[in-house]
């Protein structure tokens, strides 16, 4: 046969594959208007720490379940503290002879305030092509996606050859230990080879529209740590100033801070990030990528990176004041004032190296530092071809032959746990968006209508070549 034989077989076997995946990816696709009914139903939650509303969601969520078909033994609610997680297990017939694999999301968010946002944050808005709403992107739109995929492929009487697990947590936003207890205390629900996690991974869209550059597969995080940093003082009255005081000790700790840069971090991960991402990014930013890559000693390159607020936690370790608080009265010298410093230390860094170099930056001794929260951390996932051929074939539906380059993320996620407890997670939701549309933890959060229905569709692909029987 001749070259171009091949390449026409190649075309047709490609399309006639993709079309056993065909779909219309918006509300009249299969299961789709039962998507946007969970979307809103969730987003309409305030699962905020303080509100009480995760074991609600969790409780609604397991009815959807429990009328898809999914047996009651096989759904489970549990109530931690005031927080709750949802394990759901679509059981496979074994054929495939492996561990299950766990899916993570999570169903709590960061709160918002009415007053503070254009719209009701705890009201899905459909306007200008987005879903406006606390949740609609960290992580209800990853949570949802991956319910509807359940709940579709249990109605369409798929059968997998291996174990699927859902692992929702309730916490994620705060203390994790909803996470923590999946992982430990019922691990007998959640144990698996691998996490595939729908709170990371995702492709972003040139600000014009059209196709992405690449997908961002996650395999590692930094480790997310945070201290309280403190100055006292006797005080006194404030017709008295005193040489010392609390306040300006701290400005002039935290401004210390502000100015220290940590060395340069870099992995086998981050180098083949960089590496990827630049040959897929114009201009100095992508030369400065490339160059990173190839000598990450290249200071220009360095620079470039660091002033990118996208690229700077890619680059090693980062700390910054996050939050405030000082003195007790307005006529009253401060006896105390305290920063909250939060740092994501780059792997391999240590906790108690980064803490040694803030002390150094500070350069006081009156400084107190106290840790906020048990730390977690963890290296890298190795990267798994299977996991990475499955993925593929769900990128390919929206977006064929886009590259898949793994990544770290600076941002914490349940992954971590995952991972310390010796499974490897990986970021794989399909979130397709602008960086301008980057609102998570902030004002007016949104996703695009059609990325909403991609994500759906996604999933639906994804769990059938992770754990299909062909």
């Amino acid at each position: 046969m001749s070259k171009l034989g091949f390449k026409n077989l190649f075309i047709a076997t490609l399309l006639l594959v993709l079309s056993s995946y065909s779909f219309s990816a918006d509300i009249t696709m299969p299961f789709g208007e039962k998507a946007f009914e969970i979307y809103k139903t969730s987003v309409e939650m305030r699962t905020a720490e303080g509100q009480r509303q995760v074991p609600t969601l969790a409780r609604y969520l397991a009815s959807e379940f429990k009328k898809g078909g999914f047996p009651e033994a096989d759904i489970h609610v549990l109530e931690i503290e005031d927080t709750a997680a949802l394990v759901v297990r679509y059981r496979g017939d074994g054929s495939l002879g492996k561990k299950p694999i766990s899916i993570s999301a999570h169903m709590d968010v960061v709160d918002a305030l009415r007053e503070d946002w254009d719209r009701d944050p705890f009201t899905l808005v459909e306007e200008n092509g987005y879903y406006f709403g606390r949740g609609t992107v960290d992580d209800k739109l990853g949570m949802t996606a991956v319910t509807a995929g359940f709940l579709r492929l249990k109605a369409e009487g798929w059968v997998p050859g291996r174990d699927l697990i859902i692992a929702f947590s309730g916490d994620e936003e705060t203390t994790m230990n909803s996470t923590k207890a999946l992982v430990n205390e019922y691990r007998a629900l959640t144990d698996s080879e691998f996490v595939l996690n729908a709170d990371a991974g995702g492709a972003s869209i040139p600000e014009s529209g059209g196709r992405p550059a690449s997908f961002g597969m996650q395999a590692a995080e930094k480790t997310y740590v945070t201290w309280d940093m403190t100055f006292r003082n006797p005080g006194g009255h404030s017709s008295r100033p005193r040489e010392d005081n609390a306040i300006y000790d701290l400005a002039q700790a935290l401004a210390k801070i502000q100015s220290y840069k940590f060395p340069v971090s870099y992995n086998d991960l981050t180098l083949a990030y960089f590496k990827g991402t630049g040959a897929r990014t114009e201009g100095k930013l992508g030369k400065a990528m490339l160059n990173f890559s190839a000598n990450p000693k290249d200071s220009t390159a360095i620079e470039i990176l660091r002033a990118n607020s996208s690229f700077v936690g890619t680059l090693g370790t980062t700390c910054v004041a996050t939050m405030l608080r000082a003195g007790h009265a307005e006529n009253a010298l401060p006896q105390s004032a305290t920063a909250t410093v939060n740092c994501r230390v780059f792997p391999g860094t240590g906790v108690e190296e980064t803490l040694s170099q803030l002390k150094v930056t500070v350069n006081n001794p009156a400084v107190e530092f106290v840790l906020l929260d048990e730390v977690t951390e963890t290296d890298a996932s190795p990267l798994r071809q299977d996991v990475i051929v499955a993925l593929q074939k769900a990128i390919d539906v929206k977006y064929p032959g886009l590259a898949i380059i793994p990544s770290m993320s600076s941002g914490g996620t349940d992954g971590m746990h995952f991972r310390a407890a010796g499974i490897p997670s990986y970021g794989v939701n399909g979130q397709y968006s602008k960086s301008s549309d980057s609102f998570s933890h902030g004002l007016n959060e949104r996703v695009l209508v059609e990325s909403f229905y991609d994500n759906i569709a996604h999933w639906y692909v994804l769990l059938q070549a992770v754990a299909g029987k062909d």
